[in-house]
């Protein structure tokens, strides 16, 4: 899927979120990277291959 040199990280990949972004909708709240990954404003995302992977938002720190 991807074109780019060097090619993003697959949609199966830890760092899968380093991929380009293709599409930005932040008005919808959610973005389309280029290994097809659907990447939520909530951290949430959601794989090509239909996987949800759950919001992991850092733990807010109290100062």
């Amino acid at each position: 899927m991807c074109q780019h040199k060097p090619p993003c990280p697959t949609a199966d990949s830890p760092d899968r979120e380093a991929a380009l972004l293709m599409a930005s909708h932040p008005e919808q709240g959610w973005s389309l990277l280029c290994n097809g990954v659907l990447f939520f404003e909530d951290t949430g995302e959601l794989l090509p291959n239909g996987e949800i992977i759950a919001p992991h938002r850092p733990a807010t720190v109290s100062a």
